[in-house]
Order: structure tokens, then C-alpha cells, then sequence
């Protein structure tokens, strides 16, 4: 039967229901698909009439559909993207905005929004995103959802249209760990043992986030360090924040534009704002930057390493806030955006795991936890997903 989508979460030409393939770990969950993916016989947009308008319907499928359905997971549909997946925020200029259940005067994120608004509205029991820069974590944590960026590379990204590869990922929403932990071990090939994790606080990422939100996940660090132990305060960034989101900021550019500048230059695309702009910039980055861009996050990764260890999780704030309203000015979402990519930008400059946690609140609305593994130790966080119920 056809989703009643009452959230507004699912594309025009994303309305389709695939059986699963075998019996498995999965059976008898649905699941939505981000129309950044390829389903063989389905149109792709990823968030834009041009991209859509300019691209022939696809006879492949992405590889984590076949997996999913393989292991007894029904797909129900394609959820609607931010354009090119390259926003935070989940409004679409072209196509609008999906309702966040759990918010609803304000926006679910982006750019993964339908997936998030699907899953926190129980459209579906789970849900497919992809993260580059934040677009599972935010959302996660605006919509009260369980939201993981894996290890960069481990769960292949193949028939997706790409953003930047080089920080593109996988991850998967649910609203419990059980759920999420399941689904988890099909999409990384079975879930590995891990080592007692070591906890790190990262202070100087909850002073950026700021005392309001510091508040809020107090209780939620709490339940953690109840069950594992104290945490060790740390400081990650010392004082670099800015750095690290311009390095992030101009290498995201420089993926975007070398995948997409052929298609800009021929097909135009009437882009929406925000995104207008950020194409804009990309196709006049400096060489010189970029390279000192990339030998900056040589250092971030190795930093990261240094902290994590083997068996090292660290705590941080997902967002700097809970999702802004409706129809908030550009400048405001901008700047807020800016102030988030510092606190996400982190695991896409190292390549490792993250989890948001929807384990507080924040005038009502949620607020997620975060933490962030080694690379390869995903299943460190499920199981804390799963720990946390």
C-alpha cells in the first residue's frame, strides 16, 4: 500500500513500494530512500528540477537498497532532499519544505529532510540519508531521531548522486536503538566486537554550543557516564573552530565543483539561494587554498586520531541549538549554519563514525547528543545506541 504522507516527506515520482528480496534480519520493516539514490526504473532529482529535467531514468540501484532488501527491509519510496544535497536546513526553494514531527513550526533539516521527517513521523520504521557535511546528524537531532554518519568508506555510496566525495557517506535514522542497531548490522556487514569504550567530554565543542544547550545535555551525559564510566575532559580544537569549518567549507566546494561543473556549464541550473551561491563560490576556488585546506585536515585527522585511540568515544553536542522556525531569514540560517559546521565538521575531516542521540531537550524541542567513535569502530556507537534504548 501507498505511504498517506502526511508530512510532506516523499517526491512527486518517489511514490513506489518494492517487496523485500529474502527473508532476513529486517523483515516486516519499511523503509524510505533519499532521491539522491538510484532506484533502477525511478527518476532521481536530487532536489532539483534541472538535475531531474537532464538526466535519463536510471537502470541501476544503489547497492544499500539491494542490501537492505536482501536482509527482508520493504522500500516504500523516495524522500525529498535539499538541492544537490547541499544545505542544512531541509527547504527546498523548488520543492518546499517536509514537516518536522517533532517541531512542527520549524524545519527538519536538511539534506536529508524527508528521510528524517518519514522516520519521526512513522511513515517508516527506518530511513536512508546521506551525510557530507551534517545532513543525517542535524536533522537527527532536529527531529528527535537516532541519525549515524559511518566511517567514511565503509558502507558504499555507489548510485548516488554525489556532493563531495570525499566527506559523502551513508547513514540511516531510526527512533529506537533496536531498530537502528539492527539495521546497522546488515548495512556494515555484521556487527563486530568492540572494546569497554574509554569516555572523552569535549569541552571546548560545548563551550562553542554554548551554556543553554551545554544545560540541556547535562542529564543526558549523565545516563552515559552512569553506565560507562567518567568522562575525561578534553579540548579538541583549541581554538582552530573557524579553521576547521573554512577547510571544510573550500574542500566541499572544490568536491562539488569537480563532479558537478561540466553539468552547471551545460544544463545552467536555475539554483536556488544558498545553494546559487555556494556553486558560485566553488567554481572560483584558489589552488593555493584548497591545497592548504587539505593539509589542514591532515592535521584535524591526526589530532582526532591522537584523542581517539583504539577505544575512545567522544561526547560533543550535535547542533548549537534545536531547529530553527519556518521561514527564518537566509542570514540567520546562514549564520546559524555556520556555528553547526563547526561542531559537524569534525568526523567528516577525520572519516570517522558519529551518532546523534536523541537524548534531550530544549523548549520543547529536540536536541541530540553526540559521539563520535575511531574510524572502523562503528559498532561502538550502536551499541551505545542500543545501550540508551
Amino acid at each position: 500500500m501507498p505511504v498517506n504522507d502526511t508530512l510532506d516527506a516523499f517526491v512527486s515520482h518517489g511514490h513506489f513500494e518494492l517487496a523485500p528480496t529474502s527473508a532476513g534480519p529486517l523483515d516486516g520493516l519499511s523503509f524510505a530512500l533519499k532521491d539522491l539514490f538510484h532506484v533502477a526504473g525511478v527518476p532521481t532529482a536530487a532536489g532539483s528540477p534541472a538535475w531531474l529535467a537532464s538526466h535519463p531514468v536510471t537502470s541501476e540501484t544503489a547497492p544499500v537498497v539491494d542490501r537492505l532488501r536482501g536482509a527482508g527491509a520493504r522500500l516504500v519510496g523516495k524522500t525529498h532532499t535539499d538541492e544537490m544535497a547541499w544545505s542544512l536546513n531541509g527547504e527546498n526553494h523548488h520543492y518546499g519544505t517536509p514537516i518536522n514531527p517533532a517541531a512542527r513550526e520549524r524545519i527538519p533539516g536538511g539534506s536529508s529532510s524527508g528521510s528524517a521527517a518519514a522516520t519521526a513521523g512513522g511513515l517508516v520504521d527506518f530511513a536512508i540519508g546521506s551525510d557530507t557535511g551534517g545532513s543525517v546528524r542535524l536533522p537527527a537531532s532536529y527531529c528527535g531521531l537516532i541519525g549515524l554518519r559511518p566511517t567514511h568508506g565503509r558502507i558504499p555510496i555507489d548510485g548516488a548522486v554525489p556532493l563531495a566525495p570525499s566527506y559523502d557517506t551513508v547513514g540511516w535514522f531510526a527512533r529506537d536503538g533496536e531498530t537502528f542497531a539492527k539495521v546497522g548490522a546488515v548495512l556494515l556487514g555484521g556487527v563486530q566486537s568492540m572494546p569497554a569504550p574509554r569516555l572523552l567530554l569535549a569541552r571546548d565543542l560545548f563551550e562553542a554550543a554554548g551554556p543553554q544547550v551545554t544545560a540541556a545535555l547535562a542529564p543526558a551525559l549523565a545516563r552515559i557516564t552512569a553506565l560507562y564510566g567518567a568522562a575525561e575532559e578534553v579540548d579538541v580544537a583549541h581554538g582552530a573552530l573557524p579553521h576547521w569549518r573554512n577547510a571544510f567549507r573550500i574542500l566541499q566546494s572544490a568536491d562539488a565543483w569537480a563532479a558537478h561543473a561540466d553539468w552547471v556549464r551545460t544544463a545552467q541550473p536555475d539554483f536556488g539561494p544558498g545553494v546559487k551561491e555556494r556553486f558560485a563560490a566553488a567554481a572560483t576556488l584558489d589552488p593555493t587554498d584548497v591545497a592548504e585546506a587539505r593539509a589542514l585536515r591532515d592535521e584535524v585527522r591526526a589530532r582526532i586520531d591522537a584523542l581517539l585511540g583504539g577505544d575512545g568515544i567522544l561526547l560533543l553536542p550535535t547542533a548549537p541549538g534545536i531547529a530553527p522556525l519556518r521561514g527564518t531569514p537566509l542570514a540567520d540560517l546562514e549564520a546559524f549554519r555556520a556555528r553547526a559546521i563547526e561542531l559537524l565538521c569534525l568526523s567528516g575531516h577525520a572519516g570517522t563514525p558519529q551518532i546523534s542521540l536523541p537524548l534531550a531537550t530544549l523548549d520543547g524541542c529536540p536536541l541530540g547528543l553526540s559521539a563520535m567513535a575511531p574510524r572502523g569502530k562503528d559498532e561502538m556507537l550502536l551499541a551505545l545506541a542500543r545501550a540508551l534504548g
